[in-house]
């Protein structure tokens, strides 16, 4: 399935029902009085979370959504019915912002989480609202009031608590593959990856995480080279990023300290917020250095890039290191929940 994290679709709310204007006529009856009823409400249109997508591909064919219109009022005193709301259900972590003003709606970030997007119109009051002692006979009854009409952007941010970020061809495929049940492509070529992809490291029975792979940066990405800036707002929910640096390119002669701080440059670029985040150093592809090397040439990367964090050497491929990574991962998040805990 094509992978689609933006779509534009209408929302039309249904419009109140008209109020009735109508006497009562019984035989033996002469001054029967009003009863027209009232109308009913519109209909209103809510967004509704759930786990069974994954995607926004579906609005790509249907973008126009209309909840039903409010019965008019009727006779003998008798209400419209409500018109029928229209729920229209969405991956979980859509954003909704009006497409016309760019005001955010709401972010549907938890499962079966609701939103109203557009509501019904009022009913219209039927002509037995406004009998009095000074008019018995009214003729008056009101419409019902439009229903709201939106114009939406939703955008898709995966909801992962760990994201991976590199260059083409670092080898983030490799290591979400290795430590997950997620098959992204893997080649010794650069944009395999075209989309995000998600992947549940589990560490234990009881404890487990969820990693995101998006496309790599390029330089350049902050000015639409690429498809790593497309996506990069899939890792704005992240706790944690795992910078992913190829100690040995495979094609290309450029120095890993330069590759690695074209990345952080492009990010910055893109948002300071996500620059700030936690992120650590992943040194890949240790298993295409002598073994004497390793240690020498990503001492010479920390110092280049003058990294004072966490730095994990691995090899995606052979696994070597993967383990004290996902451990090291795992205590950081469990410590980052128990802080929220106490928070809130």
């Amino acid at each position: 399935m094509k992978f689609v994290d933006q779509a534009e679709i209408r929302v039309e709310a249904g419009d109140g029902g008209n109020g009735c204007i109508s006497f009562r006529r019984e035989k033996y009856i002469p001054f029967g009085g009003p009863n027209g009823g009232d109308g009913g409400d519109g209909g209103s249109v809510y967004l509704l979370a759930t786990e069974n997508l994954n995607t926004l591909v579906d609005f790509r064919f249907n973008s126009t959504y209309r909840a039903e219109r409010g019965q008019n009022g009727m006779t003998n005193d008798c209400t419209g019915h409500k018109g029928e709301d229209r729920v229209i259900r969405v991956p979980i972590g859509t954003a909704v912002y009006d497409a016309e003003t760019g005001e955010l709606l709401g972010d549907l970030t938890q499962k079966d989480q609701k939103l109203l997007v557009a509501k019904g119109g009022w009913h219209g009051l039927g002509n037995i609202r406004f009998k009095s002692s000074t008019n018995r006979a009214p003729e008056k009854a009101t419409p019902g009031t439009p229903g709201e009409h939106r114009l939406l952007r939703l955008e898709l941010k995966v909801i992962a608590d760990v994201g991976l970020l590199g260059l083409p061809n670092a080898g983030k495929s490799s290591l979400i593959r290795a430590v997950s049940s997620a098959k992204p492509k893997v080649a010794d070529y650069p944009f395999t990856t075209l989309y995000p992809n998600l992947g549940v490291v589990r560490v234990d029975e009881l404890r487990g995480f969820v990693m995101a792979d998006i496309p790599g940066l390029i330089e350049g990405a902050a000015e639409g080279a690429g498809l790593g800036l497309k996506f990069l707002k899939h890792l704005s929910r992240t706790r944690l990023l795992l910078h992913v640096v190829d100690v040995e390119p495979y094609e290309t002669m450029e120095h890993p300290v330069v590759s690695a701080k074209k990345v952080i440059a492009e990010l910055g670029k893109w948002s300071q917020e996500l620059l700030e985040k936690p992120r650590w150093l992943v040194l890949n592809k240790i298993d295409r250095l002598e073994a004497e090397l390793v240690e020498e040439r990503c001492r010479h990367i920390i110092d280049g890039l003058g990294w004072s964090g966490p730095v994990f050497p691995i090899s995606a491929v052979k696994g070597d290191g993967l383990k004290d990574l996902i451990y090291a991962v795992m205590d950081f998040l469990d410590q980052e929940n128990a802080r929220d805990e106490e928070q809130s």
